[in-house]
């Protein structure tokens, strides 16, 4: 009996081109995002307490996406005209704007591509994340449950980490920037061979030959 694959995008993976409605008008995924990294999170749904919370926080945060070259694209189960109603409700109670589009995924077919159809809560989304390339490539994948709200600064923070992984071909150690054994420092890949090996305590700080971190 063969097992049954997922077709869910793993890491590394291409994000599935679809075209979907949003409360900006029809998209492109991710051929509209092209050139920018793409920050695509679902919430379980409209007027509810934990992702009003969760949009204002994003909010609030922008202008940070947008120094990172990043855009914010929500999504949920909900029709659109419920987005544009939440979206009012939310500038008109809390006083703040939400300045990025929402998918209207009423029938569920981008949720269920990407995995984030809830198990056994009917047609809720779980809270998950994903952080996309300016390639289209699925980079890092979140999922929460209903009940526990996301912290935004992780998230950030994850984004900033994979952007300086990318540029300068290191990795970032716990609580990077704030680690508690080498700060803001990054961390050099192991060496592969003996000759490198031997080279590395001279040319970067290290505890070991297989651990040596240098300052950006």
């Amino acid at each position: 009996m063969e097992n049954s694959v997922s077709k869910f995008p793993l890491l590394g993976d291409a994000l599935p081109e679809m075209e979907v409605l949003t409360t900006h008008g029809m998209k492109k995924l991710p051929q509209d995002y092209s050139g920018k990294w793409l920050v695509l999170f679902s919430h379980p749904a409209d007027f509810t307490p934990v992702c009003t919370t969760e949009f204002v926080a994003f909010s609030q945060l922008k202008p940070e996406f947008d120094k990172l070259n990043a855009e914010l694209l929500g999504l949920s189960m909900d029709q659109v005209f419920s987005h544009i109603k939440w979206h009012e409700w939310i500038e008109e109670k809390l006083k703040v704007e939400i300045p990025f589009p929402i998918i209207a995924d009423g029938a569920g077919e981008v949720s269920a591509k990407l995995g984030m159809v809830h198990p056994g809560k009917g047609s809720n989304t779980v809270r998950a994340v994903f952080l996309i390339d300016p390639k289209g490539i699925v980079r890092l994948i979140l999922y929460y449950p209903q009940e526990i709200g996301r912290n935004m600064e992780e998230i950030l923070r994850a984004l900033k980490a994979l952007q300086v992984t990318d540029q300068n071909g290191v990795a970032t150690p716990a609580n990077w920037p704030n680690n508690s054994l080498l700060g803001d420092k990054v961390i050099i890949p192991p060496a592969k061979d003996v000759e490198t090996a031997k080279k590395r305590p001279s040319q970067y700080e290290c505890f070991d030959w297989w651990f040596c971190y240098k300052k950006l």
